[in-house]
């Protein structure tokens, strides 16, 4: 059931454009903030936040993004649906930890990438990784986004809401053209389990998993790794920093994959 304040939560996210997935996360995080005191949140004030802070921290032991994303859920409410800005400084923001991600090597992201069985799941992990994607911009690429005549590949609503064009591998396009011939994609690149949808971001962490267990990997890894390793690999290549910059956000290098077979096809 929506409750009036709920729905006053809703409008404010969707009036500065927030992404369903995010409005979906800051609702829920504001009602298991009430559930907890078992009362409305709008009758809840800085002590109550406090408490609930240190409880996050001290009992549930919340990762930092996961905690950072309840502060933040948090702030919006009282500032944005509630108009109550001075509490602001009773929800401060945690110290970001400072930890380098696990890079994978080279050898280790060509034996995730060849350990699928399937062609779909290789050309997902490839195209995931070759092209520097985040899973939930992975899952919304269409067949048309793939552009074999400027070897490009757009990205819809990204991070933060923006397009962004990628380039394409000539050796990514051979295995997408080679996967294409196979599964005809008419719609989604890589249509999921229910007709007419995408693939899901779940879905894809699964692939993803399978094939690190498969490699025999036992790095504690995320399909985020893959695009982490796509900058360093490319750094490590000799790619000048401002060229991979733009290729995370617009624009950029090709990637050449040794392992991958060129084929032709129809893209």
């Amino acid at each position: 059931m929506m409750t009036p304040l709920r729905q006053r939560m809703l409008e404010e996210l969707q009036r500065r454009n927030y992404c369903s997935g995010t409005i979906r996360l800051y609702l829920r995080h504001v009602a298991d903030f009430a559930r907890h005191f078992h009362r409305s949140p709008d009758q809840l004030e800085a002590e109550q936040i406090r408490q609930y802070q240190l409880f996050l921290i001290q009992q549930k032991k919340l990762a930092w993004s996961s905690y950072n994303q309840i502060v933040c859920a948090l702030r919006f409410f009282y500032a944005k649906t509630l108009k109550r800005a001075f509490l602001l400084s009773d929800i401060p923001f945690p110290r970001k930890e400072q930890q380098l991600p696990l890079i994978l090597s080279k050898e280790e992201v060509e034996r995730i990438l060849t350990a699928p069985r399937s062609l779909k799941s290789r050309a997902l992990l490839m195209t995931l990784y070759a092209a520097g994607l985040r899973r939930f911009e992975l899952s919304r690429l269409r067949v048309h986004d793939i552009d074999s005549a400027r070897m490009t590949i757009t990205v819809h609503q990204g991070k933060g809401q923006k397009d962004r064009v990628v380039m394409l591998s000539p050796v990514l396009l051979a295995t997408l053209r080679q996967y294409w011939r196979y599964n005809k994609p008419t719609e989604w690149l890589f249509p999921g389990r229910t007709s007419g949808q995408p693939i899901s971001t779940n879905d894809i962490f699964m692939v993803f998993h399978n094939a690190v267990r498969h490699a025999g990997i036992t790095k504690k890894v995320s399909p985020h790794s893959l695009r982490h390793a796509f900058a360093t690999h490319l750094l490590e290549s000799g790619t000048d920093l401002r060229t991979i910059q733009i290729q995370r956000t617009g624009g950029g290098p090709h990637l050449m994959l040794r392992y991958v077979e060129v084929a032709g096809g129809s893209f």
